[in-house]
């Protein structure tokens, strides 16, 4: 969401589902988080809002799978992509896909280099597809309903520092997931 307020519930319904499509593109998760607050506030309607979300998180995350696949076949876009480093790995992302995309739809920082592997080593689309779009389901709805609950919160009690609380609840979910993504990459 771009912007929170009169002038957004004012925008056609198609418009609020293209900004938050293409907020999906930028930052999930915080497009998420904006979207319940934008919600809870009445300025999109849950059902509007979750579509949206659902919708532009599934195109990103076959996109990501897409990435890959091409990095496959174009060796300009492979030293683009961050791949694992492991014997027979075609054998176990094709093996192992479902649970690698279930897993990592839940760890921050993970999606972008296991999304592009999965694409890069040929795991099969269909299984990668159906497990993106379920787990993104169970993530974005939990994500989303947390948001509703500590945004509406924050609209209802916080007076004229709810939009400083907004700012620091979209920012806390932001650093938590960079810091997650660092560790991982120190880790490694």
């Amino acid at each position: 969401m771009i912007a929170i307020g009169p002038a957004m519930a004012s925008q056609p319904a198609w418009l609020k589902a293209a900004t938050i499509v293409v907020g999906t593109f930028i930052l999930e998760d915080v497009a998420t988080v904006l979207s319940a607050i934008a919600a809870r506030a009445g300025e999109v309607s849950i059902p509007l809002a979750l579509g949206a979300l659902y919708f532009g998180v599934a195109v990103g995350d076959m996109g990501l799978y897409g990435l890959g696949a091409a990095g496959a076949r174009w060796p300009f876009l492979k030293r683009f992509l961050t791949l694992p480093k492991r014997e027979r790995t075609q054998d176990w992302f094709s093996t192992n896909v479902i649970r690698v995309v279930a897993i990592s739809r839940f760890v921050p920082g993970a999606r972008l280099p296991l999304y592009t592997a999965c694409g890069f080593f040929r795991a099969p689309f269909l299984p990668f597809a159906m497990t993106a779009v379920l787990a993104t389901l169970v993530w974005t709805t939990c994500l989303f309903l947390l948001a509703m609950r500590v945004g509406g919160w924050l609209l209802a009690h916080q007076g004229g520092w709810r939009w400083a609380g907004l700012a620091g609840f979209v920012l806390c979910i932001v650093v938590v997931g960079r810091l997650i993504a660092r560790l991982q990459t120190v880790s490694q």
